[in-house]
């Protein structure tokens, strides 16, 4: 009841502190789960540096926050040649800004050169051991090069990081070698999630935990988190998970997309986080709109989800926890997958 309090004023004041970017849609990788459809030569052009700037401008700096962050996604950030002067110009706003990345291009050099820039946070993708990993990025070679720019993040005092996992059929049991491995190798955070099941993932029996296997996850985030130890293992912000809430997270669930988080598209269209549904959800467009006013004035469907109360959703007693779940696992105007439902599994 007390959480539900806090989460309802949250959303009242809808303060902005995560701007995703998806600065390019180019990738070096084709990964078997990617929602974007991401190629090396993309069907969009790198948006240019000064039109997202002119975006960011918008933000009046009495209403930005001092955890206020900008995080540069694609596709792959590192293809862009002029990442370290995007850096620079967003510090240059007294903001701060991290990136997601594969880690294939994150050698010393560039380490050292993004930090040079500002850098604050990085995250880094490792989906299994070498085959599980190499299969799912779609390129032999991928996992040596991610354990190398883990290995980098993990030695940077100054870097807000951690290492995400997509959990599938192929690497569930890699789970605790793939734990020691990590913490082995000094990292602090570990950040586990599932698949949503669309772009190139939508038929990929593969890619899909059944009910017994998505406890079996849960099991595992619990007691890791019970062992304790230097490495935190948590579970993503997917979902609502009954029983396992707080059990394998640090707070209750609660969708925090555009309530605390907004994106800028490739194409300029402004939305939440970069993989829901863009076509159903996006808010406005930077060249026509105001980043800030349309912050401010929409967004509606993400901050009063009784819409979400149809289906199964409709008359489950769970809603004014879960709240129809989160905004990734909804597309094409009904839920994808319920996390919740998969906790009454038998593992």
């Amino acid at each position: 009841m007390f959480f539900r309090l806090l989460r309802d004023n949250e959303i009242k004041v809808h303060e902005l502190n995560y701007l995703f970017w998806e600065c390019t849609t180019r990738c070096n990788l084709h990964c078997r789960h990617c929602g974007s459809d991401c190629t090396v030569q993309s069907r969009e052009k790198d948006m240019p540096l000064e039109d997202f700037l002119s975006a960011l401008d918008t933000l009046p700096k009495e209403n930005v926050p001092k955890d206020f962050l900008v995080v540069l996604t694609g596709g792959e950030p590192l293809l862009r040649p002029d990442i370290e002067t995007v850096g620079v110009e967003i510090r240059k706003r007294g903001m701060n800004w991290g990136m997601v990345s594969n880690g294939w291009f994150y050698d010393e050099d560039m380490h050292s050169r993004l930090m040079g820039a500002g850098m604050g946070a990085l995250t880094i993708s490792l989906d299994g051991l070498e085959d599980a990993h190499d299969w799912m990025r779609g390129r032999v070679g991928s996992y040596s090069r991610t354990l190398r720019a883990i290995g980098l993040l993990a030695k940077e005092p100054r870097l807000s990081a951690d290492v995400v996992t997509c959990v599938h059929k192929r690497n569930l049991t890699s789970l605790p070698r793939m734990h020691r491995t990590l913490e082995d190798m000094g990292v602090k955070q570990w950040r586990l999630f599932t698949i949503i099941p669309i772009g190139r993932a939508a038929a990929d029996p593969d890619m899909h935990l059944s009910g017994g296997e998505f406890v079996s996850l849960m099991e595992f985030i619990k007691s890791k988190r019970m062992e304790g130890g230097p490495m935190k293992v948590t579970f993503s912000c997917e979902g609502y998970l009954g029983r396992y809430e707080e059990k394998v997270r640090d707070v209750p669930y609660f969708c925090h997309a555009g309530v605390n988080i907004a994106s800028v598209l490739i194409d300029g269209r402004i939305c939440a986080c970069p993989n829901i549904d863009r076509d159903a959800f996006s808010q406005g467009n930077i060249y026509h709109d105001s980043l800030w006013d349309v912050w401010e004035n929409r967004f509606r469907e993400f901050r009063d989800r009784r819409w979400t109360r149809t289906g199964s959703c409709a008359t489950c007693r769970e809603w004014k926890n879960c709240r129809g779940g989160d905004m990734h696992n909804w597309h094409d105007g009904h839920l994808l997958q319920c996390h919740y439902a998969k906790t009454l599994s038998t593992p």
